[in-house]
Parts: structure tokens; C-alpha cells; sequence
């Protein structure tokens, strides 16, 4: 899709990935709508993007709060009159021992990385289908399609995105809206605590810059590509993974070892 003269609203649009995403389409003659929960952070990167021509619409709100992403969408629309492109970038993280995890923090990351993004579809969608074009982009993980230790509902939260996008995707061939899934690798931001940060080191992870991640999810967009994956031999074990899991489960079963120290540190 075309991103020159698009109205695109993105959430976690002050975040590593999502601010990256941000400056790229700005570069591009983009009409931002930016969605994040931290007030001052948002009008902060607003002031940024507006300085270098952006003009930005600053959103602020809670997508673990319900009820918010339909009035994000609406405030959206009233203010900038279309969203032609919805990128779902918010996201949050649970690393550690899934025994030692918290119902509440799971219920608060499933409702961001999972529930929030459907909503946002949903509200914007029938806006979409009316002007009979549009994308809807979701950001997942590699981890959305290896479920990787220590991050088991993380994991889930991106499986269900991935199958919701594929769905969603089949439903709407031939309305002139499209769905994009991207899932980027282990991506140096602040998104990863330090503890995700040192294990990552530890077990010699490979990783991208945000702004390479932003480049990759433009170009998927630009070229309307249904999946994309990024990094090599990550993608390759997607692959493997989706048709042998057996044969990925004991180099990952290996790492749980390894991983250990920096999960319980990541629990205390």
C-alpha cells in the first residue's frame, strides 16, 4: 500500500519499534496518528516528529483499559477524518518461570499484545470496508511461532495474533483491505529488560536494530506482503518448527538451563 498521503494510526508509537516505525513513515509523507499510554512520553515524540514536519495526531490512552481501543479509533476518525493504514505495535512482555508468573500480569499482557489489537480491528474495520481499501498491520515474534521457554504466554499472546491476522486475512480477500503479520527477531529496546537483555547475550541470540525492524515492516507494507519474518536461520526454523517441532525441542529444552539464573533474577 501506498504510504505517501496515508493516514496511519500506530500504537506504541513512543516505543523503540513503534517510534522507529514512526520516523520512517513521517520521512515518507505519512499523516501520523500516535497511540501510547504515557501522556508526556507521547506529546514529547509528537513535539519531535511535528519539528520535523510530521504534524502528528497525539492519542493517549490505556489499551489494557476496555472500551479504549474503540474510543482511540473514534477520536482518531473524528480528528483526521480516515485511517487508511493500522499498524498494532503496543506490546508488553513476560519473562520467567510461567509458574512464578501472576494472573494479573497475565491477564494485563494478553489484553495489550492480543485482545487490544482485535479491538482496534474491529473499530476500524467497517470504516475500511466502506472506503473499500486499507491495512491492517500486526507486529508479532518469531516467538509467535516457536514457543519458546520462559516467555510461554508471551508466546501465546503472539500465536493467537498470528492466527487471528491469517483468519482475518482469508475474510477480507477480495474487500480491498489487506492483513499484514511481521515478526521481528530479538530486537534491541528498552522493551527487553536487562535481565531479557544479559540472556539474550548469554545464549548469543541474534538482533536487530528497531530501525532495520521498522524498514522490514515498511517494505511489507509497501508491497502488501501477507507474513513477513526477519532474520536468518530464524525464519528457517519457523519453517522447521510448523512442520518437525520435535527437532527444535531439544536445543530449546537445552537452553532452559541457561536461561535459568536470568529468569529467577527476572521474578524477584
Amino acid at each position: 500500500m501506498k504510504i505517501s498521503g496515508s493516514t496511519i494510526l500506530i500504537t506504541g508509537a513512543s516505543g523503540g519499534i513503534g517510534g522507529a516505525i514512526a520516523r520512517q513513515l513521517v520521512q515518507r509523507g505519512a499523516t501520523l496518528i500516535l497511540v501510547n499510554r504515557d501522556g508526556d512520553k507521547l506529546a514529547a515524540f509528537a513535539a519531535e516528529l511535528d519539528a520535523a514536519g510530521g504534524k502528528p495526531i497525539p492519542l493517549a490512552g490505556d489499551l489494557a483499559q476496555p472500551g479504549e481501543p474503540a474510543r482511540i479509533v473514534q477520536d482518531a476518525l473524528a480528528q483526521s477524518g480516515s485511517i487508511d493504514i493500522l499498524i498494532n505495535c503496543a506490546g508488553v512482555q513476560n519473562f520467567g518461570f510461567f509458574a512464578e508468573e501472576s494472573a494479573a500480569d497475565t491477564a494485563t499482557l494478553f489484553q495489550i499484545n492480543t485482545v487490544a489489537p482485535i479491538a482496534l480491528t474491529n473499530a476500524v474495520l467497517p470504516h475500511m470496508l466502506k472506503a473499500g481499501k486499507g491495512q491492517i498491520v500486526n507486529l508479532g515474534s518469531i516467538f509467535g511461532s516457536i514457543g519458546f521457554p520462559c516467555f510461554a504466554t508471551y508466546s501465546a499472546s503472539k500465536f493467537a495474533l498470528r492466527g487471528f491476522s491469517e483468519a482475518l486475512r482469508r475474510e477480507l480477500a477480495g474487500t480491498g483491505v489487506g492483513v499484514t503479520y511481521v515478526a521481528p527477531r530479538f530486537t534491541k529496546t528498552a522493551f527487553n529488560r536487562s535481565a531479557v537483555t544479559r540472556m539474550a547475550n548469554a545464549l548469543k541470540m541474534n538482533q536487530d536494530d528497531p530501525e532495520s525492524v521498522a524498514a522490514s515492516v515498511i517494505a511489507a507494507i509497501e508491497r502488501n506482503d501477507r507474513e513477513r519474518y526477519l532474520g536468518w536461520p530464524e525464519k528457517l526454523f519457523v519453517r522447521i518448527n510448523s512442520i518437525l517441532p520435535r527437532l527444535v525441542d531439544p536445543s530449546l529444552i537445552k537452553q532452559v538451563d541457561q536461561m535459568r539464573p536470568f529468569a529467577n533474577e527476572s521474578t524477584r
